[in-house]
């Protein structure tokens, strides 16, 4: 209801306008600008993040000595508020921080840049903090999803002569599908509305190079004070995690039948 209104201020009265939000959405070019930076985020952050995590989930659940310990270190980002994870990143990618300073010590000085300021890289380094914080979570859930299957599996494959590397991906895997499709589902829905790094580090910034619907949300609600329209692109990042919910539970079934 409220995307169908024109509403300026929480102290202000709301104007019905009907569709008039969503016929300005199709003509703004901050809406094409965040699609393309959203879809962007979400194949790499996707595929950085799901064959690693299943690949660290399928090393712990062989059980090998630490396993406990290397879980809970893996884990552990998850357990960090994400204030303080963009603290730790924002060390990290200053110019005088510990990604700068390790270039210059193996002899690459001349790649150092301000890293969160930098058009062609802002995006992506906003990526590699989600990437490391959901490999480790991800793994997790793997880890106790593959630690369900019988190990007479793994034994049989092994006196096949069949080596870690074939047992992962031609035996677990394979069994594993219909669950990746869930996890799948739930590292995108945590990329598609997420804005708390935009927030915190870059603003969107520099220009628009961070500027994705779940920040372009934010700002029309908070910064802006467009609290109709913001909740036009509320309706438009739902149809769009429905759809892709809907494509990768049909992809998962098809392919774990």
């Amino acid at each position: 209801y409220i995307s169908t209104t024109s509403w300026n201020s929480l102290n202000m009265p709301k104007k019905f306008i009907f569709l008039d939000n969503f016929v300005r959405m199709v003509s703004d070019p901050k809406v094409a600008i965040a699609l393309r930076n959203t879809g962007t985020y979400l194949l790499v952050g996707i595929l950085g993040v799901i064959p690693l995590a299943f690949m660290l989930g399928f090393f712990l659940s062989l059980r090998k000595p630490g396993y406990r310990i290397l879980r809970t270190i893996f884990f552990s980002p998850s357990m960090l508020s994400v204030a303080a994870l963009a603290m730790i990143f924002l060390g990290l990618y200053r110019p005088d921080g510990m990604l700068n300073s390790f270039l210059t010590s193996i002899g690459i000085p001349a790649i150092n840049k301000v890293w969160l300021m930098n058009k062609s890289t802002a995006l992506f380094c906003l990526i590699a903090i989600d990437i490391w914080g959901g490999i480790g979570f991800n793994s997790v859930l793997f880890f106790a999803a593959l630690a369900s299957l019988p190990e007479e599996l793994y034994e049989a494959a092994k006196l096949d002569g069949a080596g870690y590397w074939t047992i992962m991906w031609k035996i677990a895997f394979p069994l594993m599908l219909d669950f990746i499709g869930v996890v799948t589902i739930l590292q995108f829905l945590s990329i598609l509305s997420g804005a708390a790094f935009m927030i915190l580090l870059t603003r969107g910034g520099p220009g628009t190079a961070t500027f994705t619907l779940g920040f372009y949300l934010y700002d029309q609600a908070f910064l802006s004070g467009r609290l109709g329209y913001s909740q036009a692109l509320g309706v438009l990042i739902f149809f769009i995690g429905i759809v892709v919910i809907f494509l990768i539970r049909r992809a998962s079934s098809r392919l774990s039948n």
